[in-house]
């Protein structure tokens, strides 16, 4: 074993002393991945981990960088971005990947993507979809 690899195993003993914590974090984040567009409740993710909410969160953060609800609310953006780009209508995207109302999808889709939804659908009269700077001739 090298210098470098015994380094690697000592800090990930001081950092992550429980293995199966580790792993039960993994699932309810893999979990999150394939069911973004149900309903998750933050009770529910720390009881498939096997641990109290407050716990389940410090663990997460540690693990990801960011908080559960963070992190779902990421991956759900990541798939209305493609829904979008893909032509389905607004109504159908934020509803297919599990937001509750239209209007909190726009405010939140704006305030990460920098446009609201609406513009981030393709233009179906340009080809290759809305362009980013349209130059006005005189």
């Amino acid at each position: 074993m090298t210098f470098y690899q015994q380094q690697v195993l000592a800090l990930q003993k001081s950092l992550y002393p429980h293995e199966d914590l580790g792993e039960k974090v993994i699932r309810v984040k893999e979990y999150i991945d394939r069911h973004y567009g149900c309903v998750i409740h933050l009770d529910a993710m720390a009881r498939e981990a096997c641990m109290s909410k407050f716990h389940f969160i410090r663990l997460f953060r540690k693990y990801y960088g960011r908080t559960p609800h963070a992190y779902l609310r990421e991956v759900r953006l990541m798939h209305a971005k493609r829904l979008l780009s893909s032509g389905v209508p607004i109504r159908n995207v934020c509803f297919a990947v599990g937001f509750e109302s239209v209007p909190s999808f726009t405010r939140l889709y704006k305030s990460v993507a920098g446009v609201t939804p609406k513009k981030a659908i393709p233009d179906k009269k340009v080809p290759g979809g809305t362009p980013i700077f349209i130059k006005k001739t005189p």
